[in-house]
């Protein structure tokens, strides 16, 4: 069988495959599928790229309409399209937009009564002749609600009856008969996200409002904040700096869960210094167990690195990699402790980072 070399910035073969050679030859069918695997890609990248070019200020109209909506945007498409709606709707819902999907042949046998004044619709379809979708429209119309339409064609007859036009033009689209939706479906993915984003930096939409929706799996842990998982109450050891190390041991013996570090407190009752497990353990070592009987203030960590309860726990998790500490006290804006980080809480509560 013929072999021709591996194309050029393709990783070096498997030598496990045992159907590649060492000396990078790779079979010719082989070959081809990867040229015309490129291709796909490279279609689909130079589309991005003239859409791109393509927007204008209806774009900003777009991004008003959803903006001003007081409703939800309706989000509506046929077929492939549809797959990209019910996409788009997940990504408005989550960036501060109210967004649900509504199938358009769903919607013309009674499901059209979803639609509310104060709506905006979202209609998506690269021909802008969808049946489905274009039977919609009138009673769209009657209801004056904006349309923002993702289609190819202004003339099309969505796109004439649209307020906001995101026009891609022709697209050509990819594979051996050039029939599936491919392109198209990319640059109508990637057009609603860019709405979709645009609109939501304009809203104001914070870290912490994406937090509040996104508060389970390895991305809700990361967006988290000090306050969900510090430990608090009858878990912290807070003693007056004058107390010997042996009284606050002592007195703030603690069944269970507890932290490892007695946070000193002025008489005030804010925050003077940090005594840790590790600080004892230098006192032993260093047979300095006189001091045992000294006041904290004299071993501990004075001016010791803090947070606030609000900040986001990645700022928590910074500190502590950045400055090599084990615990972390989380004061209030009188400087009075009212929590803690400790790092065995955090590598239990992050998500675990793959290595292979």
């Amino acid at each position: 069988m013929s072999a021709l070399p591996l194309p050029s910035g393709s990783p070096p073969p498997d030598s496990t495959s045992g159907d590649v050679s060492t000396s990078g030859i790779v079979p010719a069918e082989r070959f081809e599928q990867l040229r015309e695997a490129r291709e796909i890609l490279q279609l689909a990248a130079q589309s991005l790229q003239n859409v791109a070019r393509r927007l204008d200020d209806r774009f900003c109209h777009a991004v008003r309409l959803l903006l001003n909506c007081t409703g939800a945007v309706v989000v509506t498409g046929m077929g492939k399209a549809g797959l990209i709606g019910r996409k788009l709707t997940a990504t408005l819902s989550s960036t501060g937009t109210r967004a649900l999907f509504l199938h358009p042949a769903e919607a013309v046998h009674g499901d059209l009564g979803v639609l509310r004044p104060g709506d905006v619709l979202l209609a998506l379809s690269n021909s802008g002749e969808t049946e489905e979708l274009c039977r919609m429209l009138p009673h769209v119309r009657r209801q004056r609600i904006p349309i923002v339409a993702i289609t190819a064609r202004e003339t099309s007859t969505l796109g004439s009856q649209s307020d906001a036009l995101l026009a891609t033009g022709s697209i050509s689209e990819a594979g051996w008969f050039g029939l599936a939706p491919t392109t198209s479906t990319s640059v109508m993915l990637a057009v609603g996200d860019a709405l979709a984003l645009v609109t939501c930096r304009q809203r104001g939409f914070s870290r912490e409002d994406f937090a509040q929706v996104h508060p389970a799996g390895a991305l809700g842990r990361r967006l988290c904040s000090v306050s969900d998982l510090m430990r608090r109450g009858e878990q912290l050891r807070i003693a007056s700096q004058e107390l010997t190390v042996r009284q606050a041991l002592v007195s703030h013996q603690r069944a269970g869960r507890r932290t490892g570090a007695i946070m000193a407190v002025d008489e005030t009752g804010r925050l003077a210094g940090l005594f840790t497990d590790s600080d004892l353990a230098r006192l032993l070592e260093q047979r300095r167990e006189s001091q045992l009987d000294r006041p904290l203030t004299e071993v501990m960590t004075h001016r010791p690195k803090t947070i606030s309860c609000d900040s986001p726990l990645a700022d928590a998790c910074k500190l502590l990699a950045d400055f090599h500490i084990s615990e972390l006290p989380v004061i209030d804006g009188l400087g009075r402790p009212v929590g803690l980080i400790d790092i065995t809480d955090v590598i239990i509560h992050m998500p675990e980072q793959r290595t292979d």
